[in-house]
């Protein structure tokens, strides 16, 4: 069995006063996805950068206290790729992949078009770029989970809201489209959406810090681990943890019938 967790931490030293670390010690996760680090490896305690018994890799951002992505593993990966070989977005940190033989995970923190339209804008761009390096990745043969923070609600039912966010950052249709386009022309599996297809409230992995979106449940789905199409079949379990908050994200926890063994 494979276990795999994505959460956006929204700062990991954050997260961790807020008892991320504990809460990941008792998992038992073999590969964890983070995204929106918020720091440089110099700000990371050795606990942050190894926790228990799993290695940390990051590819940070440079400018301080922004974006960011990281894995945890407990396996040695064979191989690890910082970026997609743009200047502009790898600056930002915001693709790191980790090869296990056959089996690849990428953290992925797709931009935010919410503060601007030159943010919208660029969140266009990286679209554009993206598309084709999830096509490269759906033909490398390789079997594949992209797991992180989209940034896009792809369905109705993946937002609490949808009617009154047509318009808005994250639900507009040019973003559902494209997302469909990776589920429909690539084949790519939303291992969520295909063990839990009538989800609604449940399926929820953030929540506005503005009003009382998290009391009331006001959220929308932005965290996906999407995969290739046989190891998508593969997702056995699948969950978001709301218990404790470490972030105004949830956690997204799919285990897999695969093997992962040393």
């Amino acid at each position: 069995m494979l276990r795999v967790v994505t959460v956006n931490l929204n700062g990991i030293r954050s997260a961790s006063v807020k008892g991320f670390l504990p809460w990941l010690a008792l998992q038992n996760a073999d590969v964890v996805c983070l995204q929106e680090l918020k720091a440089q490896i110099g700000d990371l305690t050795p606990e942050m950068i190894n926790p228990g018994s799993l290695t940390g890799y990051f590819h940070c951002a440079a400018k301080k206290g922004y974006s960011g992505v990281g894995i945890y593993t407990r396996k040695r990966p064979d191989r690890i790729i910082e970026g997609i070989g743009n200047e502009e977005f790898d600056a930002e940190g915001r693709y790191l992949q980790a090869d296990f033989g056959s089996l690849s995970v990428v953290s992925l923190y797709l931009p935010s078009g919410s503060s601007s339209d030159e943010r919208q804008i660029a969140k266009f761009r990286f679209m554009d770029l993206f598309i084709h390096r999830m096509a490269e990745l759906r033909a490398s043969g390789q079997d594949v989970i992209v797991c992180g923070d989209w940034n896009i609600a792809h369905q109705a039912i993946d937002l609490k809201n949808w009617r009154s966010n047509q318009k808005n950052s994250g639900f507009l249709p040019e973003e559902r489209a494209w997302l469909g386009r990776l589920f429909d022309e690539q084949g790519w599996i939303d291992t969520y959406r295909r063990l839990h297809p009538e989800a609604t409230d449940a399926c929820y992995t953030w929540w506005s810090n503005r009003g009382q979106a998290w009391a009331k449940n006001v959220g929308w789905r932005l965290d996906y681990q999407i995969a290739t199409p046989e190891l998508g079949q593969r997702a056995r379990h699948a969950a978001v943890y709301k218990d404790q908050r470490f972030s105004d994200h949830a956690p997204l926890t799919v285990d897999y019938d695969y093997p992962f063994g040393e």
